[in-house]
């Protein structure tokens, strides 16, 4: 079993020793410009065009990460690069979803209990105690219901707030109330007073998050961005925390990463950023499930994280 790797940024020396000790039977090397050996299964991140076209029989790609847009984006410029007959899996969890999960309940604990507030009221030197919000209408809504989605779901039950998904079918998770579809998207919004996104990037949600979107918040909304930066129009967020639509948000992604130095969204008082790690491939438990999936393809058995090319997911 021949499987190559390519990582733009990473070292493959604990990928392909961690492969070869879950796969003994498998030969792993990392690919390079020219290499074009044989090959079952490809793990990539950003790869080159160069190195899958042509692979009609490779028996998986691999995504290295929970989305696969590059990956589609690089589909689409290259028509034929790789048949739709390949299997493309992407990392459905690999302890993504607890790091989500942490992220997700410090904002929203952090906007709850006001320590935003408190934060600026500490470099103006200002002691006052500030109303508490109502646990029972601070509403938190989660775009996207899928394993990450979930996830922090759970991960916000015991905290007690009112929780809600929107997803394009319909969910059911206890304790959390479901809307979906797209009719449903408006009263899921109008309740929402902390939306959290986590959409797949699809060319169905590319600047989706827009002025339209934002107005249908409550005003003085919260939100936390930790899926893709190229679903929410950036100057209508800005216009919405400057009219006060949003009180505050936390952004992890952007439309053009690294964030450039004099991008506004740097120096705006109510808006937290991380540099694109919310969720971060951890490499053991990544290595854990795809040595595992490609057990199972060898058995004849279908791996679970299998892309849907046209739905994006």
């Amino acid at each position: 079993m021949e499987i190559i790797w390519y990582h733009p940024s990473q070292s493959a020396t604990a990928w392909i020793r961690g492969l070869q000790q879950r796969l003994p039977q498998a030969r792993v090397r990392a690919w390079q410009p020219g290499d074009e050996g044989p090959a079952d299964y490809a793990l990539v991140r950003s790869p080159p065009a160069e190195m899958l076209r042509g692979r009609a029989t490779l028996r998986g790609v691999f995504a290295l990460g929970a989305g696969v847009d590059e990956i589609l984006k690089q589909l689409e410029q290259h028509p034929g690069m790789l048949p739709d007959s390949v299997p493309l899996y992407r990392l459905e969890d690999t302890g993504m979803a607890r790091q989500m999960q942490e992220y997700a309940v410090h904002s929203v604990l952090t906007w709850f209990r006001r320590f935003d507030d408190y934060q600026l009221q500490q470099q103006q030197a200002c002691w006052q105690p500030l109303p508490p919000y109502a646990r029972e209408t601070f509403t938190v809504g989660i775009l996207g219901a899928g394993v990450l989605g979930q996830s922090v779901a759970e991960g916000l039950k015991p905290w007690g707030f009112p929780l809600r998904v929107w997803s394009r079918s319909p969910k059911t998770i206890d304790g959390v109330t479901s809307f979906a579809g797209r009719d449903a998207l408006q009263p899921f919004l109008q309740g929402t007073q902390v939306l959290i996104n986590l959409l797949p990037s699809t060319p169905e949600t590319i600047n989706l998050i827009d002025q339209h979107f934002l107005a249908q918040l409550p005003h003085g909304a919260f939100f936390l961005n930790i899926a893709r930066g190229a679903q929410v129009v950036e100057a209508d967020l800005l216009a919405a925390l400057e009219s006060g639509q949003l009180k505050a948000a936390a952004l992890d992604v952007f439309q053009v990463e690294p964030l450039p130095e004099a991008h506004p969204l740097w120096s705006h008082p109510r808006v937290t950023i991380t540099p694109h790690n919310a969720a971060v491939t951890l490499i053991d438990e990544a290595i854990d499930y795809i040595a595992r999936a490609i057990t199972q393809d060898q058995a004849g058995e279908t791996p679970q994280g299998r892309v849907d090319r046209q739905r994006g997911y």
